[in-house]
């Protein structure tokens, strides 16, 4: 096996573990034993520390959900259909990789400043000021705003990270209908056309 292929084999096996028993259960042994390494020492070859591991966790869940959620948004459209699509795509990634999701939520607050960053916020605010350039959104703080819409979406993500009974399409749902009525003039334009 490749290192390449063994590193990839590792940080699954650690999204597996995180997803299943949360950041306090991601051992080294217990990651071993889900890869189905004979040893703990094959990951210290690998990752210098739980840091290291941590970072390269966080690293390629971001990845696979960036690629989801950016797959999913339909740019040309408007910006509260983008906001709109954003958000339904970040619950349907949450019901699609939970694993990974759980995994998001875990490693989040444990991830290396450099690796997490808030990119997430800036572009949120970003597409909300495009809005409200083209009068799609009401006047308000674009900046704050992005703070509680990235809230609300990081709310649901919590909620699933603690292993809670969640009906993922009500949230979905609500969550659509939140952010419109925050963001609206409260004409109703797109919450109500995406047929849930």
């Amino acid at each position: 096996m490749t290192e390449q292929a063994r590193r990839a084999q590792i940080v699954a096996a650690a999204v597996e573990v995180l997803a299943e028993g949360g950041y306090a259960a991601a051992s080294f042994k217990r990651i071993a034993a889900v890869a189905g390494l004979s040893s703990t020492g094959l990951i210290s070859y690998h990752f210098k520390g739980k840091q290291e591991l941590v970072d390269a966790v966080y690293a390629e869940v971001t990845h696979v959900f960036a690629g989801f959620v950016l797959e999913r948004m339909d740019r040309g459209t408007g910006a509260a259909e983008e906001l709109r699509a954003f958000l339904t795509a970040n619950v349907r990634f949450m019901a699609e990789h939970r694993n990974h999701a759980i995994a998001l939520h875990e490693v989040r607050a444990h991830a290396s400043a450099a690796t997490a960053g808030d990119g997430d916020h800036r572009k949120m605010a970003d597409l909300l000021r495009e809005g409200q350039r083209a009068g799609e959104f009401r006047d308000f703080d674009a900046d704050t705003m992005a703070v509680f819409v990235m809230a609300l979406r990081d709310g649901v993500l919590a909620r699933l990270g603690n292993r809670a009974e969640i009906d993922l399409d009500r949230c979905e749902r609500e969550l659509v209908t939140m952010v419109e009525l925050a963001t609206t003039r409260g004409t109703g334009t797109w919450a109500g056309g995406h047929g849930r």
